[in-house]
């Protein structure tokens, strides 16, 4: 008898030692920050108390991101920013813009150094998953695909007259990868001549040191008007890849990652709506009972996620609609003229779709 008391006594040290020790991990997870959603915290409070978002961008991509000489922000990317900041403050200008290049994007979102990147980035399985970068992916503001650049006198049209040429590609990309799987499918041997620095590549690129400059489609278009005489320049009629780019926030916050992604969601529910910056006040006033919960005159849509009922109302003020935002950075009213395609509504045979706001 003595010893099966002994015995009992032993299990139960044990199994409370180890009850012990499974609290004291979930403490220190939940004080880590790697799982700061299951202890109640979120980027949300945080961006909210500081009154400001911390937004990553490039900075040199006109339409998309672009810093002019008066430290001013626009472009298309940088509106997904201000349309984050009108629905928390009803303030799209409540935005610090910090320009990171390729390879210090992610560390700096996974070091609480932003808030969030609006930065032309591709929407990957590595990326998404939590054994590779972990991060989260709202919408895509901007369906792309990887092409080609080159001189237009350079006898150049297809990616297998690149043979034994030398191609400029940014490191730390997806463009990096594709480019090599292109080429290693149809058999074509180049050589890549890589750069940490957009503005080194185009630069390079430009004075000749490579024969062909590849990137996401809309960037070439954007980046072949700052380079001396652009029309001396021309993309080939390829698509190497596909690229969904969009806002990317950190893994494991669901509050943050869900406001940054119903924003995004609404800009593009405001055009099927029909509803515009010029209107916006008067829409509030519609029977429509849809309408009614988007713009926050009935229900608690807003609440639920933490911010303003009316957050719709001040995103769409302050920048407009997705067609808005689209025609005026990179279509129709702008210089580079992209057309909407991919881009386009759903109704109108394009892949923007929002889910219903209800």
């Amino acid at each position: 008898m003595r010893k099966w008391a002994s015995l009992l006594l032993a299990a139960s040290l044990s199994v409370a030692t180890l009850a012990a020790c499974s609290d004291a991990n979930n403490t220190a997870e939940g004080e880590g920050g790697q799982t700061a959603a299951s202890s109640g915290g979120s980027r949300l409070d945080t961006v909210k108390s500081r009154g400001q978002l911390i937004c990553g961008v490039d900075g040199g991509i006109p339409g998309f991101s672009f810093v002019d000489s008066n430290g001013a922000y626009s472009g298309l990317d940088v509106d997904i920013c201000k349309a984050v900041a009108a629905a928390l403050f009803g303030d799209p200008d409540a935005v610090e813009y910090r320009q990171l290049d390729s390879t210090e994007r992610f560390t700096a979102l996974a070091g609480g150094e932003v808030d969030m990147l609006s930065r032309n980035t591709t929407w990957t399985l590595s990326r998404d998953a939590a054994g590779g970068n972990g991060l989260e992916f709202a919408p895509p503001t901007f369906y792309d695909g990887q092409g080609m650049m080159v001189r237009t006198d350079s006898g150049i049209t297809t990616l297998e007259d690149m043979a034994g040429q030398s191609i400029c590609v940014e490191t730390g990309t997806t463009t990096e990868l594709n480019l090599t799987d292109r080429m290693r499918e149809i058999g074509v041997q180049f050589t890549p001549v890589v750069f940490q620095d957009a503005d080194a590549a185009y630069a390079s690129f430009a004075e000749g040191r490579c024969q062909g400059m590849t990137s996401d489609k809309s960037q070439l278009a954007a980046r072949r008007t700052t380079l001396p005489n652009p029309d001396q320049y021309e993309l080939l009629d390829v698509t190497m890849s596909k690229e969904p780019l969009g806002p990317v926030t950190i893994n494991n916050d669901s509050r943050w990652f869900d406001t940054v992604k119903w924003v995004t969601y609404g800009l593009m529910q405001a055009e099927e709506f029909e509803i515009t910056q010029a209107n916006v006040g008067e829409m509030a006033n519609s029977e429509n009972p849809d309408i009614r919960r988007f713009l926050g005159v009935e229900g608690d849509l807003g609440q639920q996620l933490g911010l303003p009922n009316d957050f719709m109302v001040q995103v769409i003020t302050a920048v407009g609609n997705y067609g808005e935002i689209y025609d005026r950075n990179v279509g129709e009213g702008a210089e580079l003229q992209i057309p909407r395609g991919l881009n386009s509504l759903y109704t109108d045979g394009g892949l923007m779709y929002s889910p219903p706001f209800r």
